[in-house]
């Protein structure tokens, strides 16, 4: 199963992207910090969106979904809005569809430059408990396919 696990690792890594969260501070709505490049022992999919992309939008209740399900079990979506974006807006999107996960800003673009560029939104990065991305998607995730991968990664480690 772990060699299995390591093949899919290596496979579904993006070209030209980290194969390790790089150490950046993502500023929070609620006024804390997230150092992404800490491995907490959880497992994130860490979400990079604008308020003014219509999929990432049309995405956002899939995600609260997603984030619902398996928080209970050391998983969580972190939300990073773009540069560009406007913090006021991301506030007040967030509070408007009630968001259940922890919601940043990038204001200087430095975790959209660790993540090797982030040239479409939303682009999203499934991160293992160790802080290894696993997978790099483009667009809003299958989620029957995002679901089994998040099973896995939170499967016990033996």
């Amino acid at each position: 199963m772990l060699v299995a696990l390591i093949a899919v690792v290596w496979l579904l890594r993006g070209s030209g992207h980290p194969e390790q969260v790089p150490p950046v501070r993502i500023a929070l709505l609620d006024g804390g910090t997230l150092d992404l490049g800490q491995p907490d022992g959880r497992v994130r999919l860490v979400n990079f969106w604008s308020t003014s992309c219509g999929p990432c939008i049309r995405g956002m209740p899939g995600l609260a979904d997603t984030h619902r399900r398996y928080a209970g079990r050391g998983f969580e979506v972190v939300a990073v809005a773009m540069s560009y974006d406007a913090p006021v807006q991301v506030q007040a999107f967030a509070q408007r569809e009630r968001l259940p996960f922890r919601v940043g800003f990038d204001p200087v673009a430095e975790a959209d430059h660790g993540f090797g560029g982030i040239r479409a939104t939303p682009t999203s990065f499934l991160v293992d408990r160790d802080g290894r991305i696993v997978k790099r998607i483009i667009g809003n995730p299958d989620h029957r396919q995002l679901d089994a991968l998040i099973d896995t990664l939170l499967a016990p480690r033996s």
